[in-house]
């Protein structure tokens, strides 16, 4: 038998215009074609018609035109000719027409002729009769072409409007979900390989992963898998990349959309949209919803009454909340979502049998970003000699997609300058160039000013080279980058605790550039801001938050739920100016600490500034040579795994 195609039947609703414009297109068409009179003036009709007596009948017609009857005996002669022969009207006609300004002037003219024309008996003259015509389709078209093309107009600009406005989009779809869907058919290249540092929470994930794939593993046991994953991390730490492993991994449908996707200006849109969502994961389950920035809908409700509160949002918050663990209960359908504000999601968003897991991806460990510049760094020309352990010691604080900026960007270094090979010192200028800022090289300043700076960074590095806990420096530069005129660069250490005496250190060897100006110049000047600012962060912190005060105690002001309101503080003013007391407290013992440290090495510091003037930047080797060896190693990392083994 021969296979017979599949005849798509799905009807177009744009057919249906254009058989109503075809339509109203033949009617005109057809009042044209069925109006056969021959037009003649009325000079013609006078001299040539109604002298010679051919006119049996006149009709005037809407006080427009008059149409002209031919006596049956007349229409023989050869001027009626073209009339003869007319199938539609016939010999009774009209016959002819001609157009005229008013019906009353041209009852006067023909008055006027037949006094002119005498000769003419009375018997024989003809008077028009009056008739008012309603052209019925003509009204109609004419109203009803108009709202055609006004609702034509409204449509496509509604379609148009609607999300997923393609083939098929119309404005019922706008509370469609707007999600993206990856099946086994859609090329997803990115899989667990490509994501490097996250050990622990790829272990999470990946059970995940192999509960959908394998369920009866697990419910042989007894046991449920978790509706919901929640990521949580600062920006860049690979949150998303982890959600597009998952899609690479999972081989089941995989709904991927933001947050911010069920927000619209129509009210009951987002809810809509929810549950149109889950309507789909759904029918195609097994499957995995994975909705990034979660917070752009998951906020705590009832937070904003008196500037008014966003009743949509928080609609859309409760349609997800019944989504996820309402009466109906979703067999195979995991939620994973992605955010970097956890503090501020709603606590029955959070609760157990919603997200029952929260996976918290901090920024990546020495170790870990090793193994992210291994990924990053495996379809780049990098030489043989580079060293991965020296890039990752030159990057603390760097994310996942910092190191990937920075991978990108010494590539461009390295093409800038012409080379084969990306090397070492590509990396290194491409650290400078996102850390401190494009060089501006066009920098004008005075002599005066160029050794101001020069001091005060090497403040800094002598300052921190004479302390224990300071961090070790790297750089030391005076060549303007971005918003600073100078830098010192330092390399710290990555504490998961941190002491007083660390943090106090810390704050001496950054008051070290004005307490240099001071001890040099017996003056200070405005490039200490971003110092003061820095030193005055911290002083606060010890004070309010990690309880360092003496006079304050073992309190601590800080609020991890993010409930407390900014209007009111939670201490008294009493207590407010012991705060204050204390605070500049240890910013001056801290700053007269960083004065005695340089009156007592002067000489190193007029040596350092002299040979930062000269060379502009200067490394951990000019500072050795200067300053001696430093007396403090960084103390020695330990893999906890290893021990529990």
């Amino acid at each position: 038998m021969k296979k017979t195609k599949k005849q798509n039947n799905q009807f177009n609703f744009y057919w249906i215009y254009g058989i109503i414009a075809i339509f109203f297109i033949a009617i005109q068409l057809f009042s044209l074609v069925s109006n056969p009179l021959k037009k003649i003036n009325k000079k013609e009709f006078f001299t040539n018609f109604l002298i010679e007596g051919d006119v049996e009948k006149l009709t005037i017609v809407n006080n427009e035109f008059v149409e002209v009857f031919i006596k049956s005996i007349k229409l023989e002669k050869n001027k009626h000719e073209d009339v003869q022969n007319n199938k539609i009207r016939g010999s009774k006609g009209p016959h002819y027409y001609f157009n005229i300004t008013s019906g009353e002037k041209f009852e006067n003219d023909l008055k006027e002729f037949y006094v002119n024309h005498d000769f003419i008996n009375a018997i024989d003259q003809i008077f028009p009769d009056v008739e008012t015509r309603k052209d019925v389709f003509g009204e109609m078209i004419s109203w009803l072409i108009p709202i055609f093309i006004m609702l034509f107009i409204w449509l496509y600009i509604m379609r148009r409007m609607s999300p997923g406005s393609g083939s098929g989009g119309s404005i019922f779809n706008i509370g469609k979900s707007k999600a993206e869907l990856f099946d086994k058919n859609t090329k997803q290249k990115t899989n667990f390989k490509d994501v490097a540092g996250l050990e622990g929470a790829k272990e999470e994930v990946q059970e995940i992963v192999d509960f959908l794939k394998n369920p009866k593993k697990y419910t042989s046991l007894g046991g449920k898998i978790p509706k919901g994953v929640l990521l949580v991390g600062p920006p860049g730490t690979g949150k998303t990349l982890l959600a597009k492993a998952v899609a690479g991994e999972a081989k089941v449908p995989f709904f991927s959309l933001s947050g911010s996707d069920f927000v619209e200006m129509f009210v009951g849109v987002g809810a809509s949209r929810v549950r149109d969502l889950f309507q789909n994961a759904k029918s195609k389950s097994p499957s995995i919803i994975f909705i990034d920035e979660i917070d752009a809908i998951g906020r705590s409700r009832g937070k904003n009454q008196i500037t008014g509160s966003n009743d949509e949002r928080e609609n859309t918050l409760n349609q997800l909340l019944t989504e996820m663990d309402g009466f109906g209960t979703n067999h195979h359908v995991i939620v994973i979502a992605a955010t970097n504000r956890a503090d501020v999601l709603d606590n029955a968003l959070v609760r157990a049998g919603r997200f029952d897991r929260q996976i918290y991806i901090d920024l990546p460990e020495l170790n870990e970003r090793k193994d992210i510049f291994l990924v990053h760094t495996k379809n780049l020309k990098i030489t043989k000699k580079l060293d991965l352990d020296f890039l990752a010691k030159q990057t603390p604080g760097f994310s996942g997609a910092d190191i990937a900026n920075l991978c990108n960007e010494s590539a461009l270094i390295a093409a800038r300058k012409n080379k084969k090979m990306i090397t070492k010192d590509d990396f290194l200028d491409a650290v400078d160039r996102i850390v401190g800022g494009v060089e501006r090289k066009n920098k004008l300043m005075t002599e005066e000013e160029r050794e101001i700076i020069a001091y005060h960074e090497s403040g800094h590095a002598t300052v921190s080279w004479m302390l224990e806990h300071a961090s070790p420096l790297v750089k030391v530069t005076i060549v303007p980058r971005g918003k600073s005129l100078g830098a010192a660069w330092y390399l710290p250490d990555e504490r998961q605790i941190t002491r007083v005496e660390q943090i106090l250190d810390e704050m001496c060897a950054t008051l070290g550039g004005r307490a240099a100006e001071e001890v040099m110049f017996n003056k200070i000047s405005t490039g200490a801001l971003s110092d003061l600012e820095k030193v005055s962060k911290q002083a606060k912190a010890m004070v309010l938050i990690y309880g360092f005060s003496d006079k304050i105690g073992n309190i601590t002001y800080y609020d991890s739920t993010g409930e407390e309101s900014y209007f009111n503080k939670p201490y008294s003013e009493e207590t407010a100016k012991i705060i204050d007391q204390e605070i500049k407290k240890i910013i001056s013992n801290e700053y007269d600490r960083a004065k005695k440290i340089l009156k007592k090495h002067k000489k190193e510091l007029n040596t350092l500034a002299k040979v930062l003037l000269e060379k502009e930047v200067i490394f951990k080797e000019d500072l050795e040579k200067t300053l001696g060896k430093r007396k403090w190693q960084a103390a020695k990392k330990i893999n906890i795994n290893k021990l529990r083994k």
